[in-house]
């Protein structure tokens, strides 16, 4: 099968990771697959696990750049034979849906979060035929918001590849200067002013976690970043790392994570204890030290902690010491369980393979 994945950019983060973990799954089951998007620095990666990557300006709302990214779709899907295409995103879904009409192309999409609704965005946002929801309350969204036929929306995952994303020695040398006698907390995020929330609150209580020999790396980069940086210029005990492609190998430096959805997925997978913390503007909240007991209420939102209370910085610093002070080995083998079994890029793919057929 001819498969072209659409999305805006192959930058670090959630979704973007979703799109290549399913075209390497997809193209080692013998599928021609292509990624259509404004590039990144996931498009190396992407290549060398033998995907093409075809550039189009898609992070750009320009109508000059619009109708180029048409141009550019429309032509792979010529050139290549495509017989699925699968955006992922809105603006993608958007553009995928006028050029899949005018060339008679079956056309799917994934719906990686909620986004702000009014009749003119109603109007242009397009789900394809099929749609594949990552959570249940993000396939309610879909179907009451876009007024969707429950019928033709699944629900998917995001698959993580528990080969790379593992408890692993790491000798290899990663440019990162920390002290290993200290406890360490992690957060991974895309560092932009909307997302960047629980990286300020990790800086806030900083100093309060030093004194108990607590140091915190920040992994991401966005608007937001230089920011960041100088709000923890006098922090000792503060690392930034900026945008990586070895997240795996800084993971396993760590103690615990602090973060949501897919990042905290891959700290699971790495068996790390998790807190999962989301930002406010984004509707998300605090759902705290994750374990066997809230599993279900993490599921439901994709570990987005949609919708709960929002973060208070004293509960986030009281949990990292308690979880810190606690033996974590068996919530860390847990949780590297729940990945195993219910997270995997092969569920997502069996997924995805599910839909395309027609």
């Amino acid at each position: 099968m001819n498969i072209l994945l659409v999305t805006m950019e192959m930058n670090i983060g959630g979704a973007e990771t979703h799109v290549l973990e399913l075209a390497t799954v997809l193209t080692k089951r013998g599928n021609d697959v292509y990624v259509v998007s404004a590039g990144g620095k996931l498009v190396s990666e992407l290549e060398a696990n033998g995907v093409k990557h075809i550039y189009a300006p898609l992070k750009d709302k320009k109508i000059s750049h619009v109708f180029e990214s048409a141009k550019t779709i429309k032509s792979a899907i010529k050139e290549h034979k495509i017989d699925i295409v699968h955006a992922h995103a809105r603006i993608p879904g958007a553009i995928c849906g006028v050029v899949c009409k005018k060339t008679k192309t079956h056309f799917v999409t994934t719906i990686h979060g909620t986004y702000k609704v009014n009749p003119l965005l109603k109007l242009l946002t397009n789900w394809g035929e099929k749609t594949l929801a990552v959570s249940e309350d993000i396939m309610k969204y879909a179907i009451n918001e876009y007024n969707l036929k429950p019928e033709n929306v699944f629900l998917t995952v995001n698959g993580i590849n528990v080969e790379k994303f593992k408890k692993k020695d790491v000798t290899d040398n990663l440019d990162i200067i920390f002290d290993e006698k200290k406890k360490t907390v992690i957060h991974t995020s895309r560092l932009d002013k909307e997302s960047s929330q629980i990286a300020e609150m990790l800086i806030e209580i900083s100093g309060e976690l030093d004194k108990s020999n607590i140091q915190i790396i920040i992994i991401g980069a966005g608007n937001n970043y230089d920011n960041l940086q100088k709000k923890a210029k006098d922090c000792k005990n503060v690392i930034f790392t900026g945008a990586r492609t070895d997240v795996d190998k800084i993971l396993n430096i760590g103690n615990i994570f602090v973060g949501v959805s897919r990042a905290a997925l891959e700290a699971m997978a790495c068996e790390l204890p998790v807190i999962l913390a989301g930002n406010e503007a984004y509707g998300q909240g605090y759902q705290g030290i994750f374990g066997e007991n809230s599993l279900e209420l993490a599921q439901n939102t994709n570990f987005t902690c949609r919708e709960l209370e929002k973060v208070d910085k004293e509960m986030l610093k009281n949990d990292i010491l308690t979880l810190l002070n606690e033996p974590i080995h068996e919530m860390g083998k847990y949780n590297r369980k729940v990945v195993e079994e219910s997270y995997s890029v092969e569920k997502m793919a069996n997924d995805a393979m599910k839909l395309y057929k027609f």
